[in-house]
């Protein structure tokens, strides 16, 4: 179990503003030697020691309030993870500060689990060198997060030949390949030993040294994903792809390994299934350093794997991360080169541009943030911009927010110079798996309902 005193603060992300941790309370249990009187000025201090930190995992602190009602705040962005902080009074470490996934499951990544086994995508966690955290692995990315990745990749490679030459030695009965001459010397004195040669050959075979390793990082990860640290639902999921590799690998026998060598000469496959297996073996001997996982780039795969599947059952087309390159005679250095929705959904004439944001709007409805209308206005002037390359009178625009619940909310915006239109569909889509159904239904119903009146406007 984690010490309570390992952990300085745990938020989920998409935090809006946590709950306020008192500068008196900080000053007895994290900054003994603080005068409480000027608490405010030590967290400040405190912000500035570790605002490299806060930024690498994208929080944001704030103080509010003055003298013994002074009080720190949080917000947290589309990251995950956890950092160590140092005390402003002694400058020493204290609390690991730790970000952790929106989900309501009892293990908190079960749900992350599902969706990337979904989207058939690899989404690995970024590590900065920084101090140990004070957690040690306890707020690190459990076992079975990369044990998973290693099953697949070792899956695609049992689907595939992987031979190599072994060189063993053999008793032929010509003098062939590499003879070893003093073995030969000690027993050919015997006539029925003349026309044995002890050789060395290559041999091309599947059961090499390399396979056998894999073999052997093959049965860490299974017992790993068998055990009681693996949520069931991911062994669940996972049962059939262990025993179909165990039956492929019945007759590999194990090599205890450190490391697994990456050779220039192997294929991609062999490459991604070696450095996959390298972190399993690795994974206890890395000090637990600062780490996160976007899940922007999470949502925006999810969100994409939505529309394909609708774009599928209704006969239209999906372009996903489509570029529009930009062109002048001379680029300025804070230029864009092109913008690039997320996604476009195509049926005949009729253009729908979709853009997918891992923001709180959604989390925070009636908020009055001046950071979340901010944020909001941006979102909004961007899809708006990207609705500009239809060549219609009547726009449409997806912006995709995390939500609870499902829900389509419809802005309408029209220019009274020209009647032209543009709607901006708000589509709130809770990131389970499970909520895929319901979110294809939504928006069958709807693509249909602007199919429709662009049919009509063209009457």
């Amino acid at each position: 179990m984690t010490k309570l005193l390992d952990v300085f603060c745990e938020i989920p992300c998409l935090t809006e503003q946590s709950r306020q941790l008192g500068g008196i309370i900080l000053q007895k249990k994290w900054f003994k030697s603080a005068d409480k009187r000027v608490i405010g000025q030590y967290l400040q201090k405190f912000i500035d020691y570790n605002s490299e930190q806060f930024k690498f995992l994208g929080v944001q602190p704030y103080i509010i309030g003055t003298d013994k009602s002074t009080a720190l705040t949080f917000r947290s962005s589309g990251f995950i993870g956890s950092i160590p902080l140092r005390a402003s009074d002694t400058g020493k470490q204290i609390g690991d500060f730790v970000v952790m996934p929106r989900f309501t499951g009892r293990d908190r990544f079960e749900d992350y689990i599902e969706i990337l086994n979904l989207l058939g995508t690899e989404i690995s966690p970024e590590v900065v060198d920084s101090l140990p955290l004070a957690s040690g692995k306890n707020f690190r990315p459990p076992l079975y997060l990369e044990a998973v990745k290693f099953i697949s990749s070792l899956e695609t490679l049992a689907m595939r030949p992987w031979r190599k030459f072994d060189n063993i030695e053999k008793v032929s009965n010509q003098p062939t390949g590499q003879i070893n001459w003093n073995k030969y010397i000690n027993s050919e004195y015997k006539v029925e030993n003349r026309l044995k040669f002890p050789s060395r050959i290559n041999v091309l075979s599947e059961f090499h040294s390399e396979y056998a390793e894999v073999r052997y990082v093959f049965d860490i990860c299974k017992s790993e994903l068998l055990s009681a640290n693996t949520p069931q639902r991911i062994k669940n999921t996972l049962r059939n792809k262990l025993n179909f590799l165990e039956k492929r690998l019945h007759h590999h026998n194990s090599k205890a390994t450190n490391k697994m060598v990456i050779r220039f000469s192997d294929s991609p496959i062999v490459k991604n299934c070696k450095e996959q297996a390298n972190k399993i073996l690795n994974y206890n001997l890395v000090d637990s350093t600062s780490w996160r996982v976007d899940f922007s780039d999470v949502f925006e795969k999810f969100i994409q794997h939505i529309f394909r599947e609708v774009a599928k059952e209704t006969g239209g087309r999906l372009y996903t991360n489509f570029k529009f390159q930009s062109s002048t005679k001379k680029h300025y250095s804070w230029e864009l080169k092109h913008i690039e929705p997320d996604a476009i959904f195509q049926k005949e004439n009729l253009l729908v541009f979709i853009d997918a944001k891992y923001k709180s709007n959604l989390y925070n409805k009636f908020g009055q943030s001046e950071i979340l209308k901010a944020d909001h206005r941006h979102d909004l002037h961007q899809i708006m911009a990207y609705s500009s390359f239809s060549n219609t009178n009547l726009k449409y625009g997806f912006l995709c927010y995390p939500s609870n619940e499902m829900e389509i909310k419809s802005i309408q915006f029209k220019n009274g110079i020209n009647e032209v239109k543009n709607t901006i569909l708000i589509f709130g889509v809770p990131l389970r798996k499970d909520s895929i159904w319901e979110a294809k239904r939504l928006l069958t119903s709807k693509l249909n309902e602007i199919e429709r009146r662009q049919r009509e406007s063209h009457v």
